[in-house]
């Protein structure tokens, strides 16, 4: 029988703001996160993520490397962001040459369980719960389902 190598999650090399309340467990390493932001537990933010003053991330998220969100974003409970689309049919396997970026602005609300493609939102978004974001959104508003579509102005 074989022992597995056992590793820690944690706060490694994170660059704070003021006033930023983290709770734990978490798993954030080398990523810089904006004052007066909330980071709630079950959360992965992973190394040259950017994230703005006043967001709030909710419980069981995942923030994967090239994401940039801006400042008073909301991220619901169980967001998901992707950045392998798997374009040579499966994925990357540490190829981070294949891996895209995602821009999310400012006041951008994102509900729980969406998943958000490598795309770039313009300030002042609403995203559904459950939605899936597949292309770059540049007109502000909500947007709902799978595919994300414009629902309706704000």
């Amino acid at each position: 029988m074989h022992n597995p190598k056992l590793l820690q999650a944690g706060i490694k090399e994170v660059v704070f703001g003021e006033n930023v309340k983290v709770v734990q467990p978490v798993n954030i390493y080398g990523c810089s996160i904006g004052s007066g932001s909330f980071v709630g537990p079950f959360v992965e933010i992973q190394k040259d993520v950017t994230i703005g003053a006043n967001c709030r991330i909710q419980s069981h998220s995942f923030i994967c490397e090239l994401v940039s969100i801006g400042s008073d974003c909301f991220i619901g409970h169980g967001v998901m962001f992707i950045n392998d689309l798997f374009a040579s049919g499966g994925p990357a396997q540490g190829d981070k040459t294949k891996w895209m970026s995602t821009r999310i602005g400012n006041r951008v609300s994102i509900g729980s369980n969406a998943t958000v493609m490598p795309v770039s939102i313009c300030d002042g978004v609403v995203i559904g719960a459950g939605a899936v974001v597949t292309k770059d959104i540049s007109k502000p508003g909500v947007y709902v389902g799978n595919p994300a579509r414009f629902l309706r102005d704000i």
